[in-house]
């Protein structure tokens, strides 16, 4: 493995860790943590952002369909989180790392003195080289929950933490092969984007909606990568469902959708 990039945010959203019933996908769940183990022991520094939380709860809780009051989202996801904790706790262990929780909220990136007591934290934790699993407080964070153009969600998220530890690259694992030049699930020509220069209207008029999972959805990760590459980061919009594509990624490949940093940007 070439490994081009030293330092890589990987950002998996509630539809590839549900399955449509809402319960845990723990294969695909398996899957990932083993491929960040390997890029771990590659040499390559690894954070992960994480969505799933109400999704979990919702099903830990045997709800029927994910919660719409605020505050029974925010009861879902203090459920969900100690959950889903446990799951890559315990398969992050199986593989000889080390996972430690970092539950972020908006003025944690928006205040100076914060921002920086959470950089120092999460840097001291890649020197130890433990594996940084990383999501939204929804327990407190209204504006993600009620708000989410806002803060931006979960993929908004993974582009600021990856401004902040100047992260190499930004992977998406989406339950889609990359961005379409048209809506896949209405157009069965669409032509997959291999490489994006520029985020330019007609793309975001070509992506669709969120998941029946999630908050995010195409449209949120085109925001994300426009906001990480101008800073000098590249970013990938890949398979979840193939998460080795991160890998690939990590070897000069060009899975799924690339789109080019600005390389003229101050890092």
């Amino acid at each position: 493995m070439s490994m081009i990039y030293r330092r890589i945010v990987v950002k998996v959203g509630s539809s590839t860790l549900t399955h449509e019933s809402g319960k845990p996908n723990l294969y695909r769940l398996e899957q990932i943590v083993r491929t960040l183990c390997d890029a771990q022991n590659a040499g390559c520094q690894v954070i992960l952002v994480t969505s799933g939380a109400v999704a979990m709860g919702a099903s830990r809780l045997s709800l029927k369909e994910r919660p719409r009051e605020t505050r029974a989202k925010q009861a879902a996801a203090a459920v969900g989180q100690s959950g889903l904790m446990a799951l890559y706790d315990r398969l992050f262990g199986q593989y000889g790392h080390i996972s430690a929780q970092m539950l972020m909220t908006r003025d944690v990136v928006e205040d100076e003195r914060r921002r920086t007591n959470c950089l120092g934290v999460l840097e001291a934790l890649l020197e130890m080289g433990v594996i940084p699993v990383v999501n939204e407080n929804d327990t407190v964070s209204v504006e993600e929950l009620e708000a989410m153009v806002t803060f931006g969600d979960n993929d908004h998220l993974s582009a600021i933490v990856a401004g902040m530890a100047d992260a190499d690259a930004l992977i998406f694992l989406s339950d889609r092969d990359g961005l379409y030049a048209s809506d896949p699930r209405t157009d069965e020509n669409a032509q997959l984007v291999r490489r994006v220069e520029d985020i330019t209207p007609e793309l975001r008029s070509a992506a669709g909606g969120p998941g029946n999972a999630g908050t995010g959805g195409m449209a949120s990760k085109l925001d994300a990568a426009e906001y990480a590459t101008a800073r000098g980061i590249d970013c990938f919009i890949v398979n979840g469902g193939a998460p080795s594509a991160v890998l690939d990624v990590l070897d000069g490949k060009k899975p799924g959708t690339h789109f080019v940093a600005k390389r003229d940007v101050d890092r």
